[in-house]
């Protein structure tokens, strides 16, 4: 219990270990996990057929984008859908933010600017998510057009504010906001919502590419939030985690834990089952926040990586639903490795992964006729095309890096 109030009271008082400039090369015999390989590069042949793969999803979106310039959601111009599709084209080097498609998308997306300086649209209650994507997508155009810039500086703020910190109550109560309290330095969809690691990693996500430094309260406040998601029990103060230590992360810690992978039986008692796309997602947002590769959490996170490793599925998600959110977590898989600096995983059987060579290959295999990606397993919003085919696009530009 010591480790646990000292690793929760540094983060929320903003006290971590900074990140090490670059991975040691550590010997053969390590664990499994994450092990780094001098940056084995993407072989020409396979980057020329990712390159055509991109140019094939881009044309796709070109000829589905509006004439305002957005994309949809379910027959509706959507800010959100547009900014993922429109920062795939702006990250192309055929095309760039200076391209009719993404002036005629920045348009769109700004014009759903909030007085609060959120970017969404009203009533939906998705005003993190919303304005997160968007932030992300304004990261990705000229920094020195004004209305960008104050439109950035809106957003960063909007988002802080809704991070659930001493600063809030909870909306059923009014009660503080505390360092004991699980939604502590966790966000949810809306400012009438949980706490959950999707909404805190995506916040944290635009705040990363938008230029905050992780000394930054918010990366570290959301530490402590993000630290009660992780099962083990060894840096974990929720009654939720009982004996549980494979080092994965579940949904939320808030309300009493929640996973949507369910649970699994852990000394003959159910306990929360961890995940993989939830997993990728904590351990970059850990990196983002300037923890070191020796962080007990961080070293527990890279194990369940290698231990867990595949492309086929979501890990660790229990059939039938092991393709859930599978798009979802490519995002989070290519963003969390190359955030972690190394190119080769190590699995449980002790084989070597070019992650981004393995990638590549499994996102070409699962491109359609049309150019575009979709997920017949249709949960949160997996069967768009429109958001499916951008999110893939940039987590192909991510192994291409």
């Amino acid at each position: 219990m010591n480790t646990i109030r000292t690793l929760l009271i540094a983060a929320a008082a903003g006290i971590v270990t900074p990140a090490i400039a670059a991975p040691s090369t550590g010997p053969a015999t390590q664990p499994a996990g994450m092990q780094p390989a001098g940056n084995p590069a993407v072989s020409p042949t396979l980057r020329h057929r990712a390159r055509a793969a991109i140019a094939r999803g881009l044309d796709y979106l070109k000829s589905v984008q509006n004439s305002d310039g957005a994309w949809q959601s379910f027959g509706v111009p959507d800010p959100a859908i547009t900014s993922i599709a429109a920062q795939a084209f702006a990250q192309d080097p055929d095309y760039g933010p200076a391209h009719p498609v993404v002036r005629k998308a920045l348009a769109f997306v700004l014009s759903h600017r909030q007085k609060d300086g959120g970017i969404y649209r009203p009533g939906l209650n998705l005003e993190n998510y919303y304005t997160s994507v968007a932030l992300m997508f304004l990261s990705s155009q000229d920094q020195g057009d004004a209305a960008v810039a104050r439109a950035i500086r809106d957003a960063q703020k909007h988002l802080k504010d809704m991070q659930w910190t001493e600063s809030r109550g909870r909306p059923e109560s009014g009660d503080a906001i505390t360092p004991e309290d699980p939604w502590y330095g966790g966000a949810g969809y809306g400012s009438h919502k949980r706490p959950d690691l999707s909404n805190t990693q995506m916040m944290l996500e635009a705040l990363h590419q938008s230029g905050l430094p992780a000394t930054d309260p918010a990366f570290q406040k959301a530490m402590t939030f993000i630290s009660r998601c992780q099962m083990t029990s060894h840096t974990n103060d929720q009654p939720f985690v009982q004996t549980a230590r494979d080092g994965g992360f579940i949904y939320t810690c808030a309300n009493g834990g929640e996973s949507k992978a369910g649970t699994v039986e852990v000394d003959g008692q159910p306990v929360l089952r961890s995940y993989g796309s939830m997993t990728y997602a904590a351990f970059k947002s850990m990196i983002y926040a300037g923890l070191s590769r020796d962080d007990e959490r961080v070293r527990a996170a890279r194990e369940w990586i290698g231990n867990h490793y595949t492309l086929e599925q979501n890990p660790n998600m229990p059939e039938p639903h092991h393709l859930q959110g599978l798009y979802y977590y490519y995002d989070v898989f290519a963003k969390a490795l190359a955030a972690g600096g190394e190119d080769v995983i190590v699995d449980a059987a002790g084989r070597r992964h070019n992650w981004r060579q393995d990638l590549i290959e499994e996102l070409l295999g699962r491109q359609r006729q049309d150019g575009t990606w979709m997920n017949p397993a249709d949960r949160w919003y997996e069967g768009n095309p429109h958001y499916i085919t951008g999110l893939t696009i940039m987590a192909l530009q991510e192994a291409l890096k």
